[in-house]
Parts: structure tokens; sequence; C-alpha cells
């Protein structure tokens, strides 16, 4: 199973939003940010702090388990959360289970949307100049050597470690 996420480096966006106008081309063939399924946050207008957000494929998606309809599911292949449309009852329960806000509801089609990382290939990377998104294998730390290396340098000092 293939696992990649969308990785963000916010020091390199500009806000020039041809992430979120790439994807909701692709995905919804019009040029209309709020059927993007990425957005470009900026709070501050004079800071030039720009924040790309998106879905971030939770290990344990809370949109999933609010889905009435199990609608949303993990999608093996590519490790991704998707939604089946022919499912998706428009309840917008999903949203509030989000804890980033990722998720989109298109009002004219009364169906949830979020990001399903293009099949694999997404397009906001992909038009990203300035090199604020990648796609890369998510960082998982190794916890049993991150505990060994706790022990270690605690007996070292003569301490336990908890």
């Amino acid at each position: 199973m293939t696992s990649k996420k969308i990785e963000v480096n916010p020091v390199n966006c500009t806000g020039c939003k041809e992430c979120e106008a790439a994807c909701s081309m692709k995905q919804a063939g019009v040029n209309d940010p709020a059927l993007s399924r990425i957005h470009v946050l900026n709070t501050n207008k004079d800071d030039g702090f720009y924040l790309p957000t998106t879905c971030q494929q939770c290990e344990d998606p809370p949109c999933l388990a609010a889905c009435p309809e199990e609608a949303i599911y993990k999608d093996d292949e590519l490790g991704r959360v998707v939604i089946d449309n022919e499912r998706c009852i428009g309840c917008k329960m999903c949203f509030s289970a989000c804890p980033t806000g990722a998720m989109g509801f298109d009002e004219a089609g009364g169906r949830a949307f979020k990001c399903d990382l293009c099949g694999g290939n997404p397009e906001c990377v992909r038009v990203c100049e300035p090199k604020a998104l990648d796609y890369v294998e998510p960082y998982k730390p190794q916890y049993s050597r991150m505990c060994e290396s706790a022990n270690t340098f605690f007996s070292v000092m003569g301490r336990k470690a908890a």
C-alpha cells in the first residue's frame, strides 16, 4: 500500500493560489476556489505568510467514523480517505468531525468532497512552482528506537526512564 501524503512547506508558499485553481479545474471542471480541495490561508494580509491546507489523509479518520451512510472509506491501494458520492447523502456530519476543516461541500450537487490525491498524482503539487507542496511518504517515527535511545541516555546519566 502506498500511503503518500501532501507535505506543505509554508515558507515557500507565495500565496499565488495556483494550487487552488488547478485543483478545482481537475476535480470540478471549473476555476472556482470554493470547489478546490486545497485552500491557501492568510490570516494577516501584511505578514506574507501563507498556509496551504488540505486533507491530511488521517490514519484513523474522524470523518469516516462520523459518516452515517459509510460513504467515506480508506482506499487500500493509495492509503487515502475517499468519499463514495453514490452513498453520500449530504448530511455534513463529516464537516463537524474533520479536525483540519478539509471537507468541502458542493451545494449544487449536494455532496461532500475532499482531497483524493488525484488518484496518486496531485495536481496541486504538480503546478506549485515555488515548491511549497510535495507528495511524499509521511514521516513515521520509530518509537521503539526512540525509547531504546532514551533508556540508554538515562542509564548513562544514572536515572531510569519513565
